[in-house]
């Protein structure tokens, strides 16, 4: 039984990193050095921490852009 659920909880961590990756792609940055799109994430990470006003700025354009996978 414990071997099922490690089992679950790797397809699981396996299906979520599939998807952010699928963000990369989406974002248009798939060709990127890694070293940047981490840089890109670090540096967006740290400009939402406290700021309401960026984070509700890049969740709309977030937003508009996944709004576009059910046309």
């Amino acid at each position: 039984m414990a071997r099922t659920m490690r089992s679950d909880v790797r397809k699981k961590d396996t299906r979520e990193k599939i998807a952010l990756g699928g963000l990369i792609v989406k974002a248009g940055l798939r060709y990127e050095k890694r070293a940047l799109l981490l840089g890109l994430l670090i540096d967006a990470s740290r400009r939402i921490e406290d700021d309401d006003a960026e984070r509700s700025r890049l969740m709309t354009i977030g937003t508009e852009a996944l709004s576009h996978d059910n046309e």
